[in-house]
């Protein structure tokens, strides 16, 4: 058996940070890296998240990884939390604060946090600096972004960009999910890792914006009508479909 799956794409870089909030995506996402780069860290964010579920979530999906994985258990390296408490009260939103899930006078939703992703981009781009990880890997999404302007790909790439220059060096930002839909992230994660992985993502991420942990639904864990759980139910509908 080779070490990657034929369809994979080669790469240069040996190393990677993956931006891990323990939801689907970025559990997906750190599936990715594992079958890419020979040596994987991940950095969560505290920032004050009413969800903070999502924190104990991180070090589930983190331990079952191995399991789903064994191959390439040995690529996991250290995890890293960043306290961003003091930002997440600057950037108030229905995810830090007791507020209804809705649209603002922009049309955004309001549980976009101000700038979460660059901040969370600055961070990691200074933690892989010292740590000698060549790329950041990050699940933004425009395909099912949410409202979201900060997970755009002209945001990314601009964001590189800016960190490249502000680092005097080359930073090279991967998003591996950024045109699929939430049924082909489904299938991404069947793809890597199959039914083991599957399961764990079904079982240990957290993506319901309230906290969800009481209702299990064939898609995993939430209220089940936040627009986190709406999105990742009918992803999964669609893919489970498609099989």
């Amino acid at each position: 058996m080779s070490e990657l799956s034929p369809n994979v794409e080669k790469t240069t870089e040996k190393s990677a940070l993956v931006l891990f909030s323990g939801g689907q995506d970025s559990a997906t996402c750190l599936a990715w890296a594992l079958e890419r780069f020979d040596r994987v860290e991940t950095v969560g964010f505290d920032y004050g998240q009413r969800h903070a579920v999502e924190m104990e979530a991180r070090l589930n999906v983190r331990e079952g990884m191995a399991k789903a994985l064994p191959q390439w258990a040995d690529r996991l390296g250290p995890d890293h939390v960043v306290d961003l408490t003091g930002y997440g009260r600057i950037a108030e939103s229905a995810l830090t604060a007791d507020r209804a899930i809705e649209m603002d006078a922009r049309g955004l939703p309001s549980t976009f946090v101000p700038g979460r992703n660059l901040v969370f981009l600055t961070c990691a781009a200074a933690l892989a600096d010292r740590r000698g990880l060549e790329v950041l890997v990050g699940g933004m999404c425009e395909t099912d972004f949410s409202g979201y302007p900060d997970c755009r790909r002209d945001t990314i790439e601009a964001m590189a960009r800016a960190l490249s220059l502000g680092l005097d060096k080359p930073v090279v930002i991967d998003t591996p999910l950024m045109a699929l839909t939430k049924a082909q992230t489904w299938e991404l994660a069947d793809r890597i890792g199959g039914a083991a992985l599957v399961e764990l993502i079904v079982e240990a991420s957290h993506t319901c914006y309230r906290g969800d942990r009481a209702h299990r639904h064939d898609w995993g864990y939430g209220c089940d009508d936040c627009p986190a759980c709406e999105l990742r139910a009918a992803g999964h509908a669609e893919w489970v479909a498609s099989r």
